[in-house]
């Protein structure tokens, strides 16, 4: 597989006395593949919460649809929270919400938004037990994401307990 070609557009979207955010996008290296669909348009990655209003305004200046799935973090870099939707409103109520919690937030603006659905499942899955979920969507028998997140006609495997019981 060719290596990606990072590329810098805008030395600094924003900064402080710890951190740059930049904004680039990546290359096909030789050889690469180039020609395929992405999954992605638009990626952020552990980004201090403060840069928040400065990255909205950048992708809103470009015409950057703001839709997709999102993750707060906290100091450490672990999954706090993952959603799908308004991308900056979301993560500012959550910030809001969660002051002490949450450090950092990534988020993922998908190509096509019918696989939003399945990012945020996997993001789910992976993260575990550190999430902090809506108490009003809790409920003791929720499993986080489930096979029906999937696109239709993804084969699958799945864990079910034996004599009827819940699958999960």
């Amino acid at each position: 597989m060719a290596k990606k070609v990072k590329t810098i557009k805008v030395k600094k979207v924003w900064f402080d006395k710890q951190w740059t955010v930049q904004f680039g996008w990546l290359n096909a290296g030789r050889g690469g593949a180039g020609g395929g669909k992405r999954l992605f348009r638009v990626i952020g990655e552990k980004l201090p919460f403060e840069a928040l209003n400065e990255v909205n305004k950048r992708l809103r200046s470009q015409g950057v649809r703001r839709e997709g799935v999102y993750v707060a973090q906290d100091s450490m870099g672990y999954a706090r929270y993952i959603g799908r939707g308004r991308i900056f409103s979301r993560l500012r109520a959550c910030r809001d919400r969660h002051k002490l919690e949450v450090k950092y937030f990534s988020f993922y603006v998908v190509e096509e938004k019918k696989h939003e659905r399945e990012i945020e499942t996997l993001l789910i899955h992976a993260a575990g037990p550190l999430l902090l979920f809506n108490t009003k969507k809790k409920r003791i028998d929720m499993s986080a994401g489930a096979i029906q997140d999937y696109e239709g006609g993804t084969k699958f495997f799945e864990r079910r307990y034996k004599k009827g019981r819940k699958s999960f």
